[in-house]
């Protein structure tokens, strides 16, 4: 277990959380027989969440594309899967005549936050990176020229 600091606190808060969560939901469905709306909700949510984070994982792979084809793509293969597993869902259980619509709202609204704060995040670092590059040249340049 790493240390935790004030660099990954909240990190090392979701991890604990979501280990604790899907313990409950795990616990309850074993032991107690019980596993309904709330935690199906809940583990599509973890599932969703998991898919999302490795379809952005995955803009290194695409970074010769422009960035809003890239984006477009992303999007299109999760509210698929949105949709899929919806759909699914529907063929177990009854579902609202909204449902579509409901979960197409409620996956595209905080996605859509959650994407421009991340590239927000990875623009930044990479800018920052490259400022670090520029001074670790800048330094590798004046000392050639103290010794040349």
């Amino acid at each position: 277990m790493r240390i935790v600091d004030r660099d990954n606190f909240f990190g090392s808060v979701c991890e604990v959380f979501t280990v604790l969560t899907l313990g409950k939901i795990i616990f309850e469905a074993v032991v107690q027989d019980v596993f309904g709306n709330y935690q199906e909700n809940l583990l599509v949510m973890f599932f969703l969440s998991l898919a999302a984070v490795f379809v952005l994982s995955q803009y290194y792979r695409f970074q010769k594309y422009p960035l809003l084809v890239c984006i477009a793509v992303q999007y299109a293969v999760l509210i698929a899967l949105v949709m899929l597993i919806t759909w699914s869902a529907g063929q177990f259980h009854p579902l609202h005549e909204d449902a579509f619509r409901d979960i197409f709202w409620s996956f595209t609204v905080p996605y859509a936050i959650g994407v421009v704060i991340y590239y927000i995040l990875v623009f930044h670092e990479i800018k920052r990176a490259n400022q670090n590059l520029k001074k670790i040249k800048e330094a590798v340049g004046s000392d050639k020229n103290k010794t040349g």
